[in-house]
């Protein structure tokens, strides 16, 4: 568990009164979410309560009707606002997603699919492409090893020219995390990650998401139906029920929490 000052004092995403209607459906009302330097947060709920519509707002896949997004970087001072911006803009400043239904290339390569992720932090332009000069190739050549690199941390190196589609469900799973990986993120949101997996994998996906946040120093922020895993994994954990916030603690204090029951058993409990 990460204890530092900068932990209590400098959240590098803090989200404030976010709100999202669709016509007359309020899919998210006013949620509070706040995530620490190097910090594993896991949002959770039953199905339908705005998970992933939490996600696509602070992704830019849609723009909130209300509150604010802001995400300052662990190093430096270049806060910013990312209400309205594109998916590719929030990519740039340093927060990258995975997605519940896997969007992987299935015809392209292992290692080819993580190069992809590389793209927003190469410098060659249009003309770079075409004439394939010196500083071009030598970038190309840079991509291509780190591409390596974190296919070997997430224990895909022997696979890199297989195709995505050959690879087994799981394997799919950490490909499409080490393809977020590459653009070099400082919060890595993953949707559901363990959905499909089995008992070993979970467990590899466990050890995998500590060595991110551990090696990397990476912050996490998971939306994940498996409860063993929510609980082994968090510093803190986020709940949500019909697209409001109802509770936030560690693990122990959501375990314990008689609104946190309510909303998965429908039923009320003594307090």
């Amino acid at each position: 568990m990460m204890t530092t000052l900068d932990n209590i004092t400098k959240p590098i995403l803090d989200v404030k009164q976010l709100s999202m209607a669709f016509g007359g459906l309020r899919a998210l009302d006013c949620v509070d979410l706040d995530i620490n330097i190097q910090e594993i947060v896991a949002l959770i709920g039953p199905n339908g309560a705005g998970k992933t519509t939490f996600f696509n707002c602070i992704t830019g896949i849609y723009d909130p009707t209300g509150g604010d997004i802001i995400l300052a970087p662990p190093k430096g001072n270049r806060i910013s606002r990312l209400n309205g911006l594109k998916p590719n803009l929030v990519t740039e400043k340093g927060l990258a997603r995975t997605f519940q239904n896997i969007r992987l290339f299935p015809n392209m390569t292992v290692l080819e699919n993580v190069m992809i992720g590389c793209h927003c932090r190469m410098k060659a332009g249009i003309l770079g492409a075409i004439f394939k000069g010196a500083s071009t190739r030598r970038e190309e050549e840079a991509v291509v090893r780190k591409s390596y690199g974190i296919l070997k941390q997430i224990g895909l190196e022997t696979q890199i020219n297989d195709f995505a589609k050959n690879l087994p469900y799981g394997a799919q799973r950490r490909l499409e995390i080490a393809r977020a990986m590459a653009t070099e993120p400082f919060l890595l949101l993953l949707d559901e990650p363990a959905a499909g997996m089995n008992p070993q994998e979970t467990a590899e996906l466990d050890e995998l998401i500590i060595s991110i946040r551990d090696k990397e120093g990476i912050s996490i922020l998971l939306i994940e139906h498996d409860m063993k895993l929510v609980m082994s994994l968090s510093d803190r954990i986020f709940v949500m029920d019909y697209g409001k916030k109802i509770a936030q603690g560690t693990p122990e204090q959501i375990r314990n929490n008689p609104a946190v029951i309510k909303a998965y058993l429908g039923e009320e409990i003594d307090a």
